[in-house]
């Protein structure tokens, strides 16, 4: 009996031992909603007051989870999700995966990469889409369509995924997969290399486009991501040079105007301001202040 018990003792603390040398791999998973499959309007489906929102919320949630299983198949030992789409608030709690936590709600510092950090080794993007005035792109425009009108890091235009990217690539962290319609998974990849995409709709238009059956999203997502996570150490992170040169183009004129009021804002136009950023952390946290800048 002495040796039954000292025999599992030791196979205790080798158990013990073998899952604390698991390497940690930890993956960032930033989840918008208008590249969901099967979303294609703001009144019925992508906002909160649409008659349909219960069930592409639950679409929403849906395709997080499936990149989440992809993730853990690729071996991640911790997966951090944010809700980055409306209020912050659309992901379904008690139906998302539980072996994950979930960053809800607005203001964040660092936006739609709220909770980043240089313990991560890669980053998710799902439900992603196309900066505002791109053509052929469901739903397109840039953190919100009543605000700005294009956005740019050091002279070039990025959509919500660039200053993602950007923002991760601060902290060593790429981005490594992305789902949405043909042309912000094409974009995405010419901004950042060859990372793996989710087609999981075909736009046609503003609103029109051709859908997949949601099942076979999911599928795409979870395979995609496991090759991606799998695959990370092929990826460099998107960096922007030092110092950041943000050009924000607002909707509101006056919005630009009160915002040229703050210490090192440049407004070279009506409704352009221009901030000098120390890095891309710094550059994030006043796309944010800006973005919560309310003149009526």
């Amino acid at each position: 009996m002495k040796l039954l018990t000292l025999a599992l003792c030791a196979l205790a603390v080798s158990t013990l031992a073998a899952g604390q040398d698991k390497p940690r791999l930890k993956v960032y998973i930033s989840a918008d909603m208008e590249g969901v499959g099967g979303v294609s309007t703001w009144e019925k489906q992508a906002s909160a007051s649409g008659l349909d929102y219960g069930q592409y919320r639950r679409l929403m949630t849906l395709e997080v989870n499936a990149a989440i299983e992809g993730a853990f198949a690729a071996g991640a030992t911790e997966v951090l999700v944010s809700d980055s789409h409306g209020d912050g608030q659309n992901i379904d709690a008690e139906l998302l995966d539980p072996r994950v936590k979930l960053v809800r709600a607005w203001p964040r510092p660092l936006g739609m990469a709220a909770g980043i950090d240089a313990t991560f080794d890669a980053v998710v993007l799902i439900g992603y889409h196309g900066a505002e005035g791109q053509a052929d792109s469901i739903l397109s425009h840039t953190e919100d369509d009543t605000k700005y009108a294009d956005m740019k890091l050091n002279g070039v235009s990025v959509p919500e995924a660039g200053i993602v990217a950007a923002t991760a690539g601060a902290f060593g962290v790429p981005v490594v997969f992305i789902s949405g319609d043909q042309t912000i998974c094409r974009v995405t990849s010419d901004l950042l290399g060859d990372i793996e995409t989710a087609v999981v709709k075909v736009a046609d238009g503003f609103y029109a486009g051709t859908m997949m059956h949601p099942q076979e999203a999911r599928e795409l997502i979870r395979a995609g991501v496991e090759r991606a996570v799998r695959g990370r150490d092929e990826i460099k992170p998107y960096l922007t040079k030092r110092p950041v040169k943000v050009e924000l183009t607002m909707r509101k004129t006056v919005e630009a105007e009160v915002a040229s009021y703050l210490r090192g804002v440049e407004r070279p136009t009506g409704n352009v301001i221009i901030y000098t950023a120390d890095d891309m952390i710094d550059a994030a946290k006043f796309i944010q202040a800006v973005y919560y800048l309310k003149v009526d």
